[in-house]
């Protein structure tokens, strides 16, 4: 029995050896037609995303565990975290209002601002004080965003958030007569173009974490999974779209909002945004990513 055991470890590891471990990092042979720039090797580094680029037997269904649960929000990533003062502003604490339930936030007036200049969320009033209709159009757009907790309130996430979403220029995407994803790996933000026009998006992501930044360049998806694996992670990564070398899209499989860890190149969509670009894209959809993440 224990040479019997022997034998099958022996084998495991070469058929690992042989297969190889995928990442979300670029293989600078495995894509020479990208314009993009080169990463490092993947190391042992943070929790998330890589691929394999070896796929499943079954592509067309999703397993029952394709994703780990969202673990709880740590008060360090709540959108209640009180944020730093920025230079030259005066904060302002968050007081209860008698006309709603929910509390204002010290980013009150900005975040009116930008949502009423995004659209979509329902009716905003540009004056800084919150308002039953202020409140459920900002729970709207955090609910849309995975903005925890989507409690209405104004805070410094669903202000960096808004600000990203409302000032990111699509424009800068040069997009043929096809299907185009964009990503502005500096706003973090990424949008769908059809023959010049938006037809997804803008919406938030998370790419590439310090030492593995997503590199900007125009590339085309060369293979897709519905559930692809990652060998060096061990987790799932659904809606698979591979564009560079071990680089893609997919679901995270994190809180997407936890800036201070990221990818190791990958692009991170929220659940949403994963199964709308799946349904958008195709083998040869152009990816055009400009820019580049900040601290990267």
């Amino acid at each position: 029995m224990k040479h019997t055991g022997l034998k099958f470890r022996v084998v495991a590891l070469a058929v690992v050896t042989l297969v190889g471990a995928g990442g979300c990092a670029l293989d600078p042979q495995a894509d020479p037609g990208g314009t993009g720039g080169g990463l490092a090797p993947v190391g042992k580094a943070e929790q998330v995303t890589g691929a394999s680029g070896v796929s499943l037997p079954d592509q067309r269904t999703l397993p029952t565990t394709s994703a780990p649960k969202p673990k709880a929000v740590s008060a360090a990533l709540r959108d209640t975290t009180p944020p730093k003062a920025e230079s030259g502003r005066r904060l302002v604490n968050p007081t209860p209002q008698t006309k709603t339930r929910c509390e204002q936030g010290e980013y009150q007036r900005e975040v009116e601002g930008y949502l009423a200049r995004l659209g979509g969320f329902g009716t905003v009033t540009v004056d800084g004080r919150q308002s039953s209709a202020d409140c459920a159009a900002i729970k709207k757009f955090q609910q849309r965003y995975d903005i925890r907790p989507a409690v209405g309130r104004a805070g410094p996430l669903t202000y960096d958030v808004a600000k990203r979403l409302a000032n990111t220029d699509t424009s800068r995407c040069t997009a043929g007569t096809g299907t185009t994803f964009c990503v502005d790996l500096t706003r973090q933000t990424t949008w769908v173009m059809r023959s010049g026009k938006v037809v997804a998006g803008p919406t938030v992501t998370r790419t590439g974490m310090a030492g593995y930044a997503t590199p900007a360049g125009t590339y085309k998806i060369n293979f897709r999974n519905l559930k692809e694996w990652s060998n060096p992670y061990d987790v799932w990564l659904p809606y698979w779209q591979r564009f560079n070398g071990g680089i893609g899209f997919h679901e995270t499989t994190t809180y997407l909002h936890n800036s201070s860890i990221g990818s190791h190149g990958c692009v991170n969509l929220l659940h949403a945004d994963a199964v709308r670009w799946w349904e958008l894209g195709s083998v040869g959809s152009r990816v055009v990513l400009v820019g580049r993440r900040p601290g990267t």
